[in-house]
């Protein structure tokens, strides 16, 4: 079965900066398109940042200029390199991809378990 696994999280001091990947726990055909997402304390779960197949990004305005996402379509992975970190950027972090397990039509939406992200100030 397909499974996500998220590394890359952990504490860290403000300013600093993490990297976040995503991967596919078996072989599969592709990923159409990834996202990372993130809930804090109290809050709703949000998208942070996602890249289509083809590379075209969007982030939320809160992160922008300071988070990149990145696709790696050989090796069928999805990063989050986080740069100046803010004490608001606290939160479980969330990947989810879109991938095709075969070369069909279908695809379907997985999710990992989530990885935490503590900045200190």
């Amino acid at each position: 079965q397909v499974q996500l696994v998220e590394s890359g999280g952990g504490l860290v001091q403000a300013g600093g900066s993490l990297r976040l990947s995503c991967a596919v726990s078996v072989r599969i055909f592709s990923i159409e398109t990834g996202g990372w997402y993130r809930q804090a304390p109290g809050n709703q779960r949000e998208l942070v940042a996602s890249i289509t197949r083809g590379g075209s990004t969007n982030y939320a305005d809160s992160v922008k200029g300071r988070f990149t996402i990145s696709r790696d379509n050989a090796k069928n992975t999805v990063d989050l390199q986080m740069n100046s970190l803010k004490p608001e950027d606290t939160a479980v972090y969330y990947c989810s991809l879109k991938v095709k397990v075969v070369p069909a039509l279908y695809a379907r939406d997985y999710w990992g378990q989530g990885t935490h992200v503590t900045v200190s100030s």
